[in-house]
């Protein structure tokens, strides 16, 4: 097999981050924590001591997921979620992937929650239109629609390798030099959209993203931060737009969002209808430029 390096970021990672570094023994490995404090370091450290632990402050996904890989080599980095693990021999079937397809600068398997069923991690590029399928609910109208169903995947099975615009983050192979060509992760982007950016930056330098069923990993799901960043990922989203698509579109956007989730505030009750209310009030604070850059 092909050199491969693994990195994994971890904050609070426990109790998954033990399933998911056995899942990468043999692998090259860095773990990139960012100030845990429920003992994942020292986990990390007595057992795990052929794997390099790195500490530093918070500054957002991206920016671990770029101190860890500058702290590796080897053709391939696989980055993976302290709360996924690979399923036996689907690290090998990434590599294959990606040495059969060498326009391909990212690889991602078929996600899986812990109970089984399958976890969609096929997502498009996004634009106010596919955020307006989505937040207003148009894609449960026509759920088998291409059109209404492309920002989250939901139109595509996950049962064949196609090209796609991007896949989650969870875990994910990229080719060094696709990466030397088009730079690291955009650190801007705190927690959510880094990866979105990635590929939309790999796909304009010419560059696939490959998705493969070929490969498994299992993937528990916003185990460190608990669904509580709602806010952030519509920050994401923002920023997605602004930086490419324009400010014309991310105002677009910002509106969209504001009334969609004025409206699910109200349809919605509990902590969810709370997240909802504030980030409509959020979004109606000011423009795009000053929100991203509060």
């Amino acid at each position: 097999m092909s050199e491969v390096a693994a990195v994994v970021v971890t904050l609070d990672a426990l109790p998954w981050i033990e399933q998911c570094l056995q899942s990468l023994t043999g692998t090259d490995t860095v773990v990139v924590d960012h100030g845990s404090t429920d003992g994942t370091v020292e986990v990390v450290r007595h057992h795990y001591p052929h794997v390099q632990l790195v500490e530093q402050e918070n500054r957002g996904l991206a920016a671990g997921w770029n101190r860890g890989i500058a702290a590796t080599s080897g053709e391939y980095v696989v980055i993976l979620n302290a709360d996924a693990w690979f399923e036996p021999g689907a690290l090998d079937a990434l590599v294959a992937v990606a040495e059969r397809r060498q326009d391909a600068a990212v690889v991602a398997p078929r996600l899986r929650y812990p109970d089984g069923t399958l976890q969609r991690s096929v997502r498009g590029f996004p634009t106010a239109w596919r955020i307006a399928t989505e937040y207003f609910f148009l894609r449960k109208l026509a759920p088998h629609s291409e059109a209404l169903n492309a920002f989250y995947g939901s139109g595509f099975a996950h049962d064949e390798e196609r090209d796609v615009d991007w896949a989650m983050g969870a875990c994910l192979l990229v080719r060094r030099g696709a990466i030397e060509e088009v730079g690291a992760l955009d650190e801007s982007f705190f927690l959510f959209c880094e990866e979105t950016d990635w590929c939309y930056r790999f796909a304009r330098a010419g560059w696939k993203t490959v998705f493969t069923p070929a490969a498994e990993c299992v993937h528990v799901g916003a185990a460190s931060h608990g669904g509580r960043l709602f806010r952030e990922n519509v920050r994401g989203n923002l920023r997605f737009l602004l930086k490419h698509r324009g400010a014309r579109e991310a105002e677009r956007g910002r509106r969209l969002l504001r009334v969609s989730l004025r409206l699910r505030g109200v349809l919605f009750r509990g902590e969810r209808g709370r997240q909802y209310r504030e980030t409509a009030r959020w979004l109606g604070s000011g423009d795009v430029r000053s929100l991203l850059a509060a």
